[in-house]
């Protein structure tokens, strides 16, 4: 499975939570899937998905599922002890671990290599870190929203990218129809 299969098979289980997807291609790939006033595109700043959605979620009370990238999470490797140390319950990180840099040509990620950021994420303190395979991640999203705890998820799956086409909404009505979403 690759990135693409596994937003199609969390769709339905993502469609009524607050979600704020990784820029490139993950937000196209969503886009395409299942367009949604609760899913907040990034179209630009690599590595901050988990930020915003940290800070969401400590914002108000309605689950929150960031769905960021191994490459992206790199970038901000600041945002792991963050989260460790600003705990909401309402906040899930779903890490999509394919090892590359997909939307920049997959070049390969440390994630990919040596790193594992199940145990960076551990080792920054996160208390629930849930490491599964890309067929996995359905389920264990499913339980993560159940639990109403603060969860870590690093979904392994393989490197590749679907075709898709670019988002044609403007950044600003897409933050106007998800802040409309976050106030309902």
């Amino acid at each position: 499975m690759i990135r693409s299969d596994i937003l199609r098979d969390i769709a339905p289980v993502i469609r009524d939570q607050l979600v704020i997807c990784n820029i490139g291609l993950p937000s196209q790939e969503l886009h395409m899937i299942d367009d949604q006033p609760t899913n907040f595109y990034m179209l630009g700043t690599m590595g901050l998905a988990s930020s915003i959605g940290l800070g969401l979620a400590l914002a108000q009370e309605k689950t929150v599922i960031s769905i960021d990238g191994d490459g992206s999470v790199l970038t901000n490797f600041g945002t792991l002890p963050t989260i460790a140390n600003n705990v909401a319950d309402n906040f899930i990180l779903l890490i999509i671990d394919n090892g590359s840099y997909g939307s920049t040509g997959d070049q390969p990620t440390y994630a990919g290599r040596k790193t594992s950021l199940a145990a960076v994420a551990t080792a920054c303190g996160c208390e629930t870190v849930v490491e599964c395979a890309a067929e996995e991640v359905k389920a264990t999203l499913e339980a993560a929203i159940a639990s109403a705890k603060m969860t870590v998820i690093v979904a392994k799956c393989e490197s590749g990218n679907i075709k898709v086409p670019v988002i044609t909404k403007d950044p600003v009505s897409i933050r106007d129809r998800f802040m409309e979403a976050v106030r309902s």
